[in-house]
């Protein structure tokens, strides 16, 4: 039974976790909410999700947050599936690989996609770049990272799925981007019906799930990753 069947928190936020296929987003995100590491996945299919309550305070307030963590497919064929779920989300979590020039390469692609389908022009989004403990095969440095980062004003952060390393603290910083917003955006309909899980994806449509397993993929084994996506 999903956690969000028992309404006992105060806001329910949608992040939206997207990059190129292999960046480690399902790790990054099991890492988050089960404090564990899986060193091999077949790679997401359409779009799945973790969820997990945090305390949050700000202004004096404590609020009970229940976050729904969406897990897109990066494969070019499945963008057209997981665009549809952009505009129900809050927050971007938008990840490279350091170890893979053309995930970071493909980040203005991804940021151009994001801002067409999003439900602003100017939605909160951290840019993280994953893998950092694999410090011998790097090949982004973090210069890099925070000049891109400058250059369309986002938050950066490095992260490891592999050792648990800036995980939270970079969900905790797309957090504080979306409370802060909402706080100051209280007028705001568009947000407040996303803050209040007014949405189409507060519950995943096995039946288009089922579908898009059978439809699309024909050999889960091509999808079986044989290195760490941490």
């Amino acid at each position: 039974m999903s956690l969000a069947n028992n309404i006992d928190y105060d806001y329910l936020m949608k992040f939206l976790a997207l990059g190129d296929t292999g960046v480690g987003k399902t790790s990054f995100l099991y890492q988050y909410t089960d404090g564990k590491f899986h060193s091999q996945f077949i790679s997401t299919v359409g779009i799945d999700f973790r969820e997990k309550r945090v305390n949050y305070t700000s202004r004096g307030r404590n609020y009970r947050i229940h976050l729904q963590l969406w897990d897109t497919a990066g494969q070019e064929r499945f963008r057209s599936l997981t665009t549809a779920f952009y505009r129900d989300a809050m927050g971007f979590l938008l990840m490279f690989d350091l170890t893979n020039e053309r995930s970071f390469l493909e980040i203005t692609n991804w940021l151009e996609q994001l801002r067409m389908h999003a439900y602003s022009e100017n939605p909160d989004i951290v840019l993280c770049g994953n893998k950092c403990d694999l410090e011998a095969t790097r090949v982004i440095s973090v210069e890099q990272g925070q000049a891109l980062a400058n250059r369309y004003q986002l938050p950066y952060i490095e992260a490891s799925a592999c050792t648990g390393l800036n995980v939270k603290q970079a969900i905790e910083l797309l957090l504080g981007q979306v409370m802060e917003r909402m706080e100051n955006s209280m007028n705001n309909p568009q947000l407040a019906r996303l803050m209040l899980g007014g949405s189409h994806t507060s519950i995943i449509d096995r039946n288009l799930r089922m579908s898009i397993s059978a439809g699309e993929v024909k050999n889960n084994e091509d999808f079986t990753k044989s290195q760490c996506n941490c």
